[in-house]
């Protein structure tokens, strides 16, 4: 029993702070969907403190109560008594998985991200076989029930596997002119897997700049699908396979153009894994102090968009990753936007509120994910844009999904494609 509350007792501190004032309703994606008090902040809060008292029963309900959270950090940032409810979220989920076990569904997502050749034949097997069973599967088919994911359906859109992953294609160390920035790759799975013009881009973008760009070819997944289950071993064994590849090289930066990678570098390591271990502190916040995000690099190192993005003129508005948005990384990304000739940028009604992807939250609670989304594909829609930019692979997909299912047209990109347009032709 003492094992279970281990993981809540680092955060008790922070578990008083809480004085149960509902300021976290009002931010809450998830109070939105499900307009429940477990689904907010003060909710999972007095939760967390009844599993640290050993009051409550950890049934289904529990382990489905604390579930419903994205992860996304609007409470935290608007929260007066600043209490870290994701660092708490994720304790609590931590402690869950230690007394009742894994999921299934997250014992199979700690396999998967773990093991690069198999998460490598499963991008093979899900390019050759999804466009045949994922979206084939007739609405009274008893593999809804057999498999509730909510891949296996007519309704949602899933983005084609890429054929050659982006890793593949690549030399580990791309030199770049003398006395340039050496900058670390860090590529992410999506962008590795499915969304490989995103590293296209990147690559295009920092080598326009003279930098010299390392693609360490032993990275692994960021681990944040498996901290979502409070698999946080798993998270550990990642981070420092991670570190340990990011170390192998002296760099100026460690890089990512995925907002949620970058999040795992910059803060979940150090926040999750470092306290956790602390052995592994300093090296962690060694890398977290040099983890940036491309456009905060691109606008750092001084890239000229009128150099690299001219193109057909487009209308787009922007889309702020939570993961970007909670390090303050806003203004960059609009203004390398801004300064692209051709682009017109019309800012959209909550630019700043969640998509509602939250990593596994999308695959436990899909509908009430489409349901967050909802206000966003409108606010994307009502700007007249035909393109929605952001800095998040995993956001590309849920805005992607949720403007095809209200028949939109509107192209979901990474700002990093439309700024290396004209480096692309």
């Amino acid at each position: 029993m003492e094992q279970s509350r281990d993981p809540l007792k680092r955060v008790e501190k922070d578990l008083k702070k809480c004085v149960k004032c509902g300021a976290c309703r009002a931010n809450c994606p998830a109070f939105t969907a499900f307009q429940r008090e477990p689904a907010v902040a003060r909710g999972k809060v007095a939760l967390a403190q009844h599993i640290l008292k050993d009051d409550i029963e950890l049934d289904d309900q529990t382990y489905v109560a604390m579930s419903k959270c994205l992860l996304c950090g609007s409470c935290v940032e608007k929260c007066p008594n600043e209490v870290p409810t994701d660092e708490i979220v994720v304790a609590a989920r931590e402690a869950l998985a230690q007394r009742r076990g894994l999921t299934t569904f997250h014992a199979a997502v700690g396999q998967v991200i773990k093991n690069r050749t198999l998460m490598k034949m499963g991008a093979r097997m899900a390019g050759l076989l999804g466009p045949l069973f994922f979206r084939k599967v007739p609405e009274t088919s008893g593999l809804r029930l057999r498999f509730p994911v909510p891949f296996i359906g007519n309704k949602r859109h899933i983005p084609a596997i890429a054929k050659k992953p982006f890793m593949d294609r690549h030399p580990e160390v791309i030199p770049g002119e003398p006395g340039k920035p050496r900058i670390v790759f860090f590529v992410g799975c999506m962008t590795n897997f499915v969304y490989t013009d995103i590293g296209e881009a990147a690559l295009a973008l920092f080598r326009h700049l003279g930098c010299t760009v390392i693609i360490p070819k032993g990275q692994q997944c960021c681990g944040l699908p498996a901290m979502s289950g409070g698999d946080v071993a798993t998270v550990r064994e990642l981070a420092e396979k991670n570190l340990a590849e990011m170390e192998r090289y002296e760099a100026d930066y460690v890089m990512s153009a995925c907002a949620t990678c970058g999040g795992a570098l910059h803060r979940f390591y150090p926040l999750v894994v470092g306290k956790r271990n602390p052995e592994l502190r300093a090296r962690l916040d060694a890398l977290a102090k040099k983890t940036v995000d491309a456009t905060q690099l691109l606008h750092q190192l001084g890239l000229n968009p009128a150099e690299t993005g001219a193109g057909d003129a487009v209308r787009i508005t922007y889309h702020d990753p939570c993961h970007l948005r909670t390090r303050g990384l806003t203004k960059q990304p609009r203004e390398l936007l801004q300064g692209t000739p051709g682009i017109e940028l019309a800012e959209m009604e909550g630019a700043d509120r969640c998509c509602g992807l939250g990593g596994t939250f999308n695959v436990y609670h899909y509908g009430s994910s489409m349901t967050i989304n909802d206000a966003k594909s409108r606010a994307i829609i009502d700007t007249a844009a035909r393109v929605v930019a952001t800095g998040c692979p995993g956001c590309m997909m849920q805005l992607s999904d949720g403007l095809k299912q209200h028949g939109s047209r509107v192209q979901a990109l990474h700002t990093l494609q439309l700024l290396a347009r004209r480096l692309k032709l």
